[in-house]
């Protein structure tokens, strides 16, 4: 799951060697991740509106479920 969204953001993101995703812990049965971007590439990865981290979101809950896992997407 750490490759898939360090792939998507890297993919979004002018600087891809400031992208870093952990894995955190877990709260509530899910697994928590941290994705963290560069200053200036904050707003690329979130979007207007949020819709580009919604969408990241979208597209990781959706391979956690195939694995029978849930995710929670922070970005920091």
């Amino acid at each position: 799951m750490t490759e898939l969204i360090t792939y998507i953001a890297q993919s979004l993101v002018e600087d891809p060697s400031k992208v870093v995703v952990r894995e955190t812990g877990e709260k509530n049965g899910a697994i928590v991740y941290e994705l963290s971007v560069a200053e200036g590439d904050m707003g690329r990865v979130i979007g207007k509106q949020g819709r580009i981290a919604k969408a990241i979101r979208s597209v990781a809950k959706a391979a956690a479920s195939r694995e029978g896992k849930k995710v929670i997407i922070d970005i920091v």
